[in-house]
């Protein structure tokens, strides 16, 4: 299979809410993730991706309404976090495992550059609007390529927990729920020097309107 058609076959299982295990056979089968379905967007199989030049690729599922946020207002938003690499999509992190959405002010320096630029739009990306699913392919560069790297003046790597954001919390009590092995896998993928390489980010991300819904 094609490396671009293998990437996308790959996002139609960022995850379920509550995610069993999947064999490749059926992560490959065109499943459709939780971000995706609660929100009665379009099919999976029938998004039609885009890329911008600094390498970003968007697809919408489903279109918002209302006018776009604007740098310096906060937005809010539920996502499903995955990966084009290790465990062929294998959710690794989803705000609705805990009821918590991810919230930020754009342009605080907070949130990685991919999802910034997913809301606020740029580089012929469009602005997302409140209500709309979007999914995203996102390069290393505009993720979290500078947590790989060794602290300034250290031998020592980057603090996972540190840095533009999301990451999975740290919460070892939470290992009933998957919580602390979500973090670790974070960790591993994009938290280790020892990679040759950083895989894509993926990310189903509904925004939230401005009074949260």
């Amino acid at each position: 299979m094609p490396r671009q058609a293998l990437r996308r076959s790959l996002l139609l299982v960022a995850a379920a809410a509550a995610l069993k295990p999947l064999q490749r056979r059926a992560a490959l089968s065109g499943l459709t993730s939780a971000a995706l379905v609660q929100t009665q967007p379009a099919r999976a199989d029938e998004l039609s991706f885009s890329k911008a030049r600094n390498g970003l690729e968007y697809a919408d599922a489903k279109v918002g309404s209302g006018s776009p946020f604007r740098t310096g207002q906060r937005v809010a938003v539920d996502y499903v976090m995955s990966t084009t690499g290790a465990r062929y999509g294998s959710k690794i992190d989803a705000t609705k495992d805990r009821n918590e959405p991810y919230s930020w002010v754009l342009g605080d320096g907070t949130t990685i550059l991919g999802l910034e630029q997913a809301i606020l739009g740029g580089d012929g990306v469009p602005p997302m609007l409140p209500g709309g699913v979007r999914r995203l392919i996102v390069p290393a560069e505009l993720a979290y390529i500078d947590k790989a790297r060794p602290a300034k003046n250290s031998l020592q790597i980057q603090d996972c927990e540190k840095g533009r954001g999301p990451v999975p919390p740290n919460a070892p009590e939470r290992a009933g729920d998957m919580g602390a092995g979500e973090y670790q896998r974070f960790k591993n993928i994009y938290c280790n020097p020892n990679r040759p390489y950083q895989p894509d980010l993926v990310l189903d991300v509904r925004l939230f309107g401005r009074k949260g819904g």
